[in-house]
């Protein structure tokens, strides 16, 4: 996968690629990632990227010249070009899986107060990582990355990110290693058992206990099997 983020601030990304899982995705050419200051395709003599609204009002805004020349140079027929925008819909674990069967990404991170809306003519998807206000996109570009390219083929093992929760609809359930005890809490016995089947249907439980309690929206969304639905009315019933 090749991804471009266009952005005032490119040192804001330093430590986001040169870090971890994503600098081992971009060591072994599982994905490229570069950074465009598009202030550089700016063509005004100050190289300024932004101006006063129409009609008044607080802030400034990004021009459209500067971001869309610098589309022009990145954007092929295979690209995906994406505006991080609090207007945008908002990121999800199954959007984070479409997203990752592309080849080609590109980012737009907003500054100031918000973009000339010609911009968006250019554009093929508003994103936003929550109902909240950044500063600007690059963070939240991070995050969409993150989510990203730890799917790609080879970043993780596949079964680290399969059992994720959101990847199924529920939550993930609870994880433990060693020690066995510590400060007077064990680990659970049915992990201990070596009995695969006991242990996934715990695991099931868990998952269901933990999204009915923490986020039982998933569970109206989800269509659910004979086994969980039997497993969630024993949970409804005794909790």
């Amino acid at each position: 996968m090749k991804i471009d983020i266009l952005s005032l601030f490119p040192e804001m990304f330093d430590g986001f690629l040169k870090t971890s899982i994503i600098k081992r995705a971009i060591e072994t050419n599982i994905v490229e990632v570069k950074i465009h200051d598009f202030r550089e395709f700016a063509d005004n003599k100050h190289k300024k990227v932004d101006d006063y609204p129409y009609g008044g009002g607080q802030g400034m805004v990004l021009m459209c010249q500067p971001i869309i020349d610098c589309l022009k140079t990145i954007v092929t027929k295979d690209s995906l070009v994406i505006l991080m925008s609090p207007q945008g819909q908002t990121l999800h674990q199954s959007l984070s899986h479409d997203l990752s069967q592309y080849s080609h990404l590109v980012f737009i991170c907003g500054h100031y107060e918000g973009f000339d809306e010609r911009i968006r003519d250019y554009v093929d998807m508003e994103l936003s990582v929550g109902d909240y206000v950044l500063t600007g996109g690059e963070l939240a570009s991070m995050v969409v990355c993150d989510s990203v390219i730890r799917l790609l083929e080879g970043t993780i093992r596949e079964a680290s990110h399969t059992d994720d929760s959101f990847s199924d609809g529920l939550l993930e359930y609870p994880q433990y290693t060693r020690p066995y005890e510590y400060d007077g809490n064990v680990v659970p016995e049915v992990l201990m058992s070596g009995h695969h089947e006991n242990i996934r249907r715990w695991r099931l439980k868990q998952s269901l206990l933990k999204t009915y309690r923490k986020r039982p929206d998933l569970l109206q969304k989800r269509t659910m099997s004979e086994e969980e639905l039997k497993i969630l009315q024993e949970i409804q019933k005794n909790d």
